[in-house]
């Protein structure tokens, strides 16, 4: 019998800050996007591609992990994943030529390529089926955090240095690397790993993306995929939009960007079962998704600071719920199969991350707001999909 949650709370708390320093990084170049601009000469769409290739190195890495998850074990994979990350953050930080920050992106599409899928199976791993949800609602919140609040952190910590806040992510990140050769055990025995392997041995890439047009996962895949579209073109563009239209200070964009963290993680991790509970994971999606187009379209025209916060707050909130809805699901359906499902959870978001952060660039470079209406359109694609979305079909099959 699996231990509970409560009872496994140091294991939880590294895996979590992993994921959490993981997407920390990510979000970290968000900020000093308007000061790498005016120092090295860049465009907003230069600027949408280097955010882009991150995902494009972590979407032909991630099939790969999500089988080395499963074939080597989870532990192995995370610490792999942490060390490029520690490596890749520190390379942008001493670089001075864009083809040395594009190398850098690349090493961290890797390491999030590694982490993700090892972090996501070892939860499922340890966690019952019942405690489940709530273990991936924290996981997302992890995910969520780190991602909004990188920028936030990465404003405050550039007051001391353009490039401070890489070198202090790849410190964390060395850090968490070592406690977690010490800490962190590996959850199944090499017999369940063996077994497992032998299922995966014989596939690659394509014969993965066949296995995840299986209907139990295809139409979860396919909103997570335009979730990471839409999401990322807002997020990319967001201190560009903040800076040019407003002419915010980093510290400006750091405070709308902490608050809102702040607010939908508190949401998330207080509210996200009970909320579940009453409206179901589907409902749910629909509702974030309404919200976040209607909220994308409201940035357009709100003018106020305190209506700029109040705007980022909810429509961050929509996103934080939709990840653990998803998850959840995934996780639940993935029986078995952890590690490829992860690993495919990994590439449809790359997939998404890929398209929105290079065409919100070029959308910017048109009229700053574009990236914005685009990113609403897109949301409501997401909602015509859901439609399809057969929940008393995919409850049978999880059933069986």
């Amino acid at each position: 019998m699996k231990k509970t949650i409560k009872e496994q709370k140091a294991v939880l708390i590294i895996l979590l800050s992993n994921i959490f320093i993981a997407f920390l990084g990510v979000g970290l170049i968000v900020p000093v996007m308007p000061s790498f601009m005016d120092i090295m000469h860049l465009s907003g769409k230069t600027m949408g591609y280097l955010v882009a290739v991150f995902a494009v190195s972590q979407l032909l890495m991630s099939p790969l992990a999500g089988r080395f998850v499963d074939r080597y074990g989870r532990k192995k994979i995370i610490i792999i994943g942490l060390l490029l990350f520690s490596v890749s953050e520190l390379i942008f930080g001493l670089g001075t030529n864009v083809w040395v920050l594009y190398l850098s992106r690349v090493l961290g599409g890797f390491s999030a390529a590694f982490i993700m899928p090892g972090v996501t199976a070892y939860v499922a791993d340890i966690t019952s089926v019942q405690e489940r949800s709530k273990a991936m609602g924290y996981l997302s919140a992890a995910i969520s955090t780190g991602f909004i609040i990188g920028p936030g952190i990465g404003g405050f910590i550039a007051e001391y240095g353009i490039r401070f806040p890489f070198f202090f992510a790849a410190s964390i990140a060395f850090l968490a690397c070592i406690t977690s050769i010490f800490i962190l055990k590996e959850p199944l025995t090499k017999e369940q790993l063996a077994e497992i392997s032998a299922n995966t041995k014989q596939t690659n890439f394509i014969s993965d993306l066949r296995r995840s047009i299986n209907p139990l996962y295809f139409i979860a895949f396919i909103i997570v995929f335009v979730l990471a579209f839409g999401l990322s073109a807002y997020e990319t563009i967001f201190s560009l939009f903040s800076d040019h239209k407003f002419g915010y200070t980093p510290k400006d964009i750091a405070a709308i960007i902490t608050i809102s963290s702040i607010f939908g993680v508190i949401i998330q991790i207080f509210m996200f079962g009970k909320i579940v509970d009453i409206l179901g994971e589907k409902k749910l999606i629909q509702l974030c998704l309404i919200i976040g187009a209607i909220l994308a379209v409201a940035s357009t025209v709100v003018s106020s600071f305190l209506a700029v916060l109040v705007v980022t707050c909810f429509i961050f909130l929509a996103f934080d719920l939709l990840r653990p809805a998803l998850t959840t699901f995934l996780s639940k359906a993935a029986g078995k199969e952890q590690g490829f499902v992860a690993g495919m959870n990994s590439t449809y978001t790359s997939l998404g991350n890929i398209v929105g952060p290079a065409m919100g660039g070029i959308l910017f470079d048109v009229n700053i707001h574009y990236p914005y209406l685009f990113a609403a359109v897109i949301m409501g694609i997401s909602l015509g999909i859901t439609v399809m979305w057969k929940e008393k079909r995919l409850v049978e099959s999880l059933a069986e």
